[in-house]
């Protein structure tokens, strides 16, 4: 049985025990090319998963604009340790929580550190997501929300630079682009990276023809069993959200990988793709989603209990993974079980896409194994 084969059977047994519907696409250590596909597109709208199907890629758009800063950077019109509040008023003044007091009450006080452009892409910001740390989610509670340009009403978890906690960081490289380039992120990433990686399915919108190729997200209810949700980013005038809006094909996403397997050409220079690959900061605590809201994260830890490392944009596993990857592989995910590995070592990589909430489930963790190893074993 050929490798392609063999990832549309696993792709197939993980339908069968009760994922909706699955994309995958890989580049194999002999630098062949395979897709596959197993499912339906939607629990509402069962058309056959196919290859070419059109996901919501979540968190996979943290990595492309990460590119679009490090090209910024590379043209000399920034520079990854300058405050990013140069050109992001909001970030001038920003707050660090240090606790609560008796009443419940979040207690702040001023950064005594900017926050730079390289705290935003390595997520050293303090920034983080309240449906994956605690201390935020309650000063949520405690709090009216603030919109993303309101830097003083989301406050920092510590001290930027002192920690690693996921969070809206890539949101506000997204908005530096714009404000550094005049373009809207969505525009500089079809100019400057989708258009010389041939990404013809890569944006922020979704368009008329790719509508019909959609599919839909799914959210797994009580008792487990998942349902089509009604889901969709906000379409212009909203931002195009550099931490999470972009969609994508498991083949499109995958020309991307094959670029940081090539050195970084067509889209950047070798050592700006270095940036991406080298740790910025390494711990236990790197990658690890933790549950605090079940609906969107069941709980996520990559390499449960090793010390990771996180460079410019991807996840760094120092040690090799257990399902065939070597060290210093890059990779990364999105919320609605999306991931994606990138071997530099031995020139494989995948995509593999789901669209079910929580992230972490476990049944589609497993598919995601199963499917490396394949890659691995063809």
């Amino acid at each position: 049985m050929g490798a392609s084969a063999r990832i549309e059977q696993i792709l197939t047994e993980a339908v069968a025990g009760g994922l909706p519907g699955l994309a995958a696409a890989a580049r194999l250590p002999d630098g062949a090319v395979v897709e596959a596909a197993a499912g339906v597109r939607g629990l509402d709208k069962p058309a056959p998963m196919t290859p070419d199907t059109v996901f919501w890629i979540a968190s996979f758009t943290k990595a492309l604009t990460t590119v679009a800063v490090l090209q910024l950077a590379e043209a000399g019109k920034l520079g990854l340790d300058d405050p990013a509040s140069r050109w992001l008023p909001g970030l001038a003044a920003p707050k660090v929580l240090t606790g609560f007091d008796a009443a419940g009450a979040p207690q702040l006080a001023d950064a005594k550190t900017p926050v730079t452009v390289r705290h935003l892409l390595a997520h050293t910001s303090g920034m983080a997501y309240d449906f994956c740390h605690a201390e935020l989610a309650r000063y949520g509670r405690a709090t009216a929300p603030a919109p993303l340009g309101a830097a003083s009403g989301v406050p920092l978890m510590f001290e930027p630079g002192s920690g690693w906690t996921y969070g809206v960081g890539l949101d506000w490289a997204g908005e530096l682009v714009t404000a550094v380039t005049g373009q809207t992120l969505d525009a500089y990433l079809a100019e400057h990276v989708f258009a010389p990686l041939g990404m013809t399915e890569t944006n922020f919108l979704p368009t008329a023809a790719q509508a019909g190729r959609r599919a839909s997200v799914h959210a797994r209810g009580e008792g487990g069993a998942p349902a089509a949700i009604p889901f969709g980013m906000p379409p212009p005038p909203h931002p195009a959200m550099g931490g999470g809006g972009a969609y994508s094909t498991a083949r499109d996403y995958l020309r991307f990988l094959e670029a940081v397997l090539a050195d970084g050409a067509p889209i950047l220079k070798p050592a700006s793709l270095a940036l991406m690959k080298e740790s910025v900061w390494d711990g236990p605590e790197v990658g690890v989603l933790p549950g605090v809201n079940a609906s969107l994260c069941a709980g996520f830890d990559p390499f449960p209990g090793e010390t990771k490392g996180w460079g410019l944009g991807f996840l760094i596993n120092p040690k090799p993974g257990p399902n065939g990857r070597a060290a210093g592989s890059l990779a990364w995910a999105g919320l609605a079980n999306c991931y994606y590995w990138v071997d530099p070592a031995s020139g494989a990589a995948g995509v593999f896409l789901a669209q079910l909430l929580p992230f972490g489930d476990a049944a589609a963790l497993e598919a995601f194994g199963a499917f490396e190893r394949a890659v691995y074993s063809a």
